[in-house]
């Protein structure tokens, strides 16, 4: 059966994934892009974005698993726009027509709409609970694995419910106050994981959560 994955979740020191208000003009909320810094000065990071460089290191070694082996991403609606974007017809999500994901998306909204078909992604919108979704991801990736792509609330859902076989999260030195939290609901999640910590000379520090047999 293929795995379910997560990786370069983010979070502060705070355990925030994401700042507030998420907004069209502010994606991330007051967080802007201090959580993801140390993605994007990456050689997977710059390439995402369409430029050339980056670094090599720990970073990119981490970073770079996104893809590898991935058949289908499952994000939660608050990912995919700002609130309100149902209520939007022509909304196509953050990324313009060429989003970096080069596989089908699942997003979990309570009110979905017809297929959203563009270069390379193709956005399936889908009122389920967590299993459920899983189930349906899982018909559509060809045996390859699943990644859980977050935001804070769809990660932490398929988490509590011990979904997950690995999660990649990246703790970045900095305190946001508030925002989305991850671990809120959580306790006790390190009896169901094995939890190997990585230092990164950038000041990350990289989380793995391996899920027990």
């Amino acid at each position: 059966m293929s795995r379910v994955r997560m990786h370069n979740l983010s979070i502060s020191l705070d355990g925030f994934a994401a700042g507030e208000p998420q907004a069209l003009e502010t994606p991330m909320g007051h967080a802007g892009q201090r959580l993801h810094t140390w993605m994007f000065d990456t050689a997977f990071g710059a390439a995402m974005m369409g430029r050339a460089g980056g670094s090599d290191g720990v970073d990119q070694a981490f970073a770079q698993r996104f893809a590898d082996g991935i058949g289908v991403e499952i994000m939660g609606a608050g990912k995919f726009g700002p609130s309100g974007w149902q209520d939007d017809p022509d909304w196509r999500g953050w990324w313009g027509e060429t989003p970096p994901f080069g596989t089908p998306v699942l997003v979990l909204t309570h009110r979905p709409r017809e297929p959203l078909v563009l270069d390379g992604t193709t956005f399936h919108f889908l009122d389920a609970a967590p299993d459920e979704a899983l189930e349906k991801a899982r018909e559509m990736a060809g045996g390859l694995d699943v990644r859980i792509g977050g935001g804070a609330d769809v990660a932490r859902q398929f988490l509590a419910e011990r979904l997950v076989d690995v999660a990649h999260v990246v703790q970045v030195p900095i305190v946001l106050g508030r925002g989305a939290r991850l671990w809120d609901g959580l306790a006790g999640l390190e009896d169901d994981y094995d939890v190997e910590v990585v230092s990164s000379p950038s000041g990350v520090v990289h989380l793995t959560l391996q899920r027990r047999a």
